[in-house]
Protein backbone atom coordinates (compact mmCIF):
# COMPACT_ATOMS: atom_id res chain seq x y z
CA UNK A 1 0.00 0.00 0.00
CA UNK A 2 1.28 3.54 -1.09
CA UNK A 3 0.09 6.22 1.80
CA UNK A 4 -0.72 9.18 0.40
CA UNK A 5 1.16 12.56 2.21
CA UNK A 6 -0.83 15.04 0.37
CA UNK A 7 -2.53 17.14 2.81
CA UNK A 8 -6.11 18.10 1.45
CA UNK A 9 -6.69 21.79 1.12
CA UNK A 10 -9.86 23.61 1.55
CA UNK A 11 -12.83 24.93 3.76
CA UNK A 12 -15.17 22.79 5.96
CA UNK A 13 -18.77 23.61 6.01
CA UNK A 14 -18.13 25.44 9.78
CA UNK A 15 -15.40 26.97 8.89
CA UNK A 16 -17.79 28.71 5.85
CA UNK A 17 -20.87 29.45 7.53
CA UNK A 18 -18.22 31.00 10.64
CA UNK A 19 -16.97 33.07 7.73
CA UNK A 20 -20.26 34.40 6.38
CA UNK A 21 -21.39 35.27 9.78
CA UNK A 22 -18.37 37.19 10.38
CA UNK A 23 -18.85 39.08 7.42
CA UNK A 24 -22.81 39.58 7.78
CA UNK A 25 -22.01 40.90 11.37
CA UNK A 26 -19.36 43.40 9.52
CA UNK A 27 -22.33 44.75 6.81
CA UNK A 28 -24.80 45.40 9.18
CA UNK A 29 -22.64 47.54 11.70
CA UNK A 30 -21.67 49.53 8.70
CA UNK A 31 -25.01 49.92 7.31
CA UNK A 32 -25.87 50.98 10.98
CA UNK A 33 -23.28 53.51 11.03
CA UNK A 34 -24.12 54.67 7.33
CA UNK A 35 -28.03 55.22 8.11
CA UNK A 36 -27.50 56.93 11.66
CA UNK A 37 -25.12 59.53 9.86
CA UNK A 38 -27.35 59.79 6.77
CA UNK A 39 -30.76 60.48 9.39
CA UNK A 40 -29.05 63.77 10.86
CA UNK A 41 -27.21 64.89 7.98
CA UNK A 42 -30.49 67.04 6.85
CA UNK A 43 -30.79 69.15 10.28
CA UNK A 44 -27.92 71.32 9.70
CA UNK A 45 -30.62 72.36 6.20
CA UNK A 46 -33.20 72.91 8.30
CA UNK A 47 -31.93 75.33 11.06
CA UNK A 48 -30.36 77.32 8.37
CA UNK A 49 -33.32 77.76 6.73
CA UNK A 50 -34.97 78.81 10.13
CA UNK A 51 -32.01 80.72 10.73
CA UNK A 52 -32.82 82.48 7.42
CA UNK A 53 -36.31 83.00 7.99
CA UNK A 54 -36.00 84.70 10.91
CA UNK A 55 -33.51 87.31 10.02
CA UNK A 56 -35.69 88.04 7.12
CA UNK A 57 -38.62 88.72 9.05
CA UNK A 58 -36.58 90.43 11.65
CA UNK A 59 -35.19 93.09 9.18
CA UNK A 60 -38.45 93.59 7.82
CA UNK A 61 -39.82 94.57 11.08
CA UNK A 62 -37.09 96.46 11.71
CA UNK A 63 -37.13 98.44 9.31
CA UNK A 64 -40.59 100.23 9.50
CA UNK A 65 -41.24 103.12 11.03
CA UNK A 66 -41.61 103.09 14.99
CA UNK A 67 -44.10 105.22 15.66
CA UNK A 68 -48.05 103.42 15.86
CA UNK A 69 -50.36 104.99 12.90
CA UNK A 70 -53.63 103.37 11.50
CA UNK A 71 -53.62 100.44 9.36
CA UNK A 72 -55.75 97.94 8.07
CA UNK A 73 -56.01 94.65 9.44
CA UNK A 74 -53.98 91.96 6.86
CA UNK A 75 -55.54 89.30 5.17
CA UNK A 76 -54.22 85.68 6.33
CA UNK A 77 -50.84 85.60 6.44
CA UNK A 78 -50.27 89.09 4.49
CA UNK A 79 -48.59 91.90 5.96
CA UNK A 80 -48.98 94.23 3.31
CA UNK A 81 -50.72 96.90 4.89
CA UNK A 82 -48.56 96.77 8.54
CA UNK A 83 -47.08 99.98 8.39
CA UNK A 84 -45.41 100.38 11.73
CA UNK A 85 -43.21 97.93 14.03
CA UNK A 86 -45.95 98.07 16.45
CA UNK A 87 -48.66 96.07 13.95
CA UNK A 88 -46.42 93.09 13.82
CA UNK A 89 -46.77 91.96 17.60
CA UNK A 90 -48.60 88.41 17.92
CA UNK A 91 -48.05 87.94 13.83
CA UNK A 92 -48.57 83.87 13.49
CA UNK A 93 -48.08 82.15 10.24
CA UNK A 94 -49.25 78.77 10.91
CA UNK A 95 -47.11 75.75 8.99
CA UNK A 96 -46.65 78.57 6.05
CA UNK A 97 -44.42 81.31 5.42
CA UNK A 98 -45.74 83.57 2.93
CA UNK A 99 -44.33 86.82 1.16
CA UNK A 100 -45.12 90.31 1.99
CA UNK A 101 -47.95 90.42 -0.02
CA UNK A 102 -49.59 87.21 1.61
CA UNK A 103 -48.09 84.48 -1.63
CA UNK A 104 -47.58 80.94 0.11
CA UNK A 105 -43.36 80.29 -0.42
CA UNK A 106 -44.38 76.44 -0.78
CA UNK A 107 -40.84 75.39 -0.72
CA UNK A 108 -40.95 76.20 3.00
CA UNK A 109 -44.66 74.47 3.65
CA UNK A 110 -44.04 72.96 7.20
CA UNK A 111 -42.45 76.14 8.85
CA UNK A 112 -44.48 78.75 11.17
CA UNK A 113 -43.24 82.05 11.99
CA UNK A 114 -44.34 84.01 15.53
CA UNK A 115 -43.58 87.51 16.57
CA UNK A 116 -44.09 89.24 19.29
CA UNK A 117 -43.55 93.24 19.93
CA UNK A 118 -43.03 94.44 23.55
CA UNK A 119 -42.34 98.09 25.31
CA UNK A 120 -39.39 98.42 26.73
CA UNK A 121 -36.40 101.04 27.19
CA UNK A 122 -32.74 100.69 26.42
CA UNK A 123 -29.86 102.34 28.06
CA UNK A 124 -32.99 104.65 28.77
CA UNK A 125 -34.38 105.52 25.74
CA UNK A 126 -37.97 103.94 24.74
CA UNK A 127 -37.64 100.77 22.51
CA UNK A 128 -39.42 98.13 21.02
CA UNK A 129 -38.21 94.69 21.79
CA UNK A 130 -38.96 92.27 18.66
CA UNK A 131 -39.14 88.59 19.24
CA UNK A 132 -38.71 86.41 15.80
CA UNK A 133 -39.66 82.83 16.21
CA UNK A 134 -39.42 80.16 13.87
CA UNK A 135 -40.52 76.47 14.08
CA UNK A 136 -40.53 73.20 12.23
CA UNK A 137 -41.22 69.66 13.35
CA UNK A 138 -40.53 70.43 16.91
CA UNK A 139 -37.61 72.45 16.44
CA UNK A 140 -37.56 76.31 17.42
CA UNK A 141 -35.12 78.77 16.59
CA UNK A 142 -35.77 82.67 18.20
CA UNK A 143 -34.18 85.61 17.32
CA UNK A 144 -34.63 88.83 19.01
CA UNK A 145 -34.07 92.71 17.87
CA UNK A 146 -34.48 95.75 19.13
CA UNK A 147 -36.03 99.44 17.49
CA UNK A 148 -35.46 101.93 19.21
CA UNK A 149 -37.56 105.23 18.37
CA UNK A 150 -34.60 107.59 16.71
CA UNK A 151 -36.38 109.60 14.61
CA UNK A 152 -37.67 111.95 17.28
Amino acid sequence: MVSSSKRQRGLTLVELVIAIVVLGLGVAGLMLAFSTVGRGSADPLVQRQMEVIAVEMLEEIALKPYAATANTAPAACARNTYNDVADYNGYASNGAICSIDGTPITALSGYSVAVSVLPTTLAGATALKITVTVSRSGQSLSLVGWRTDYAS
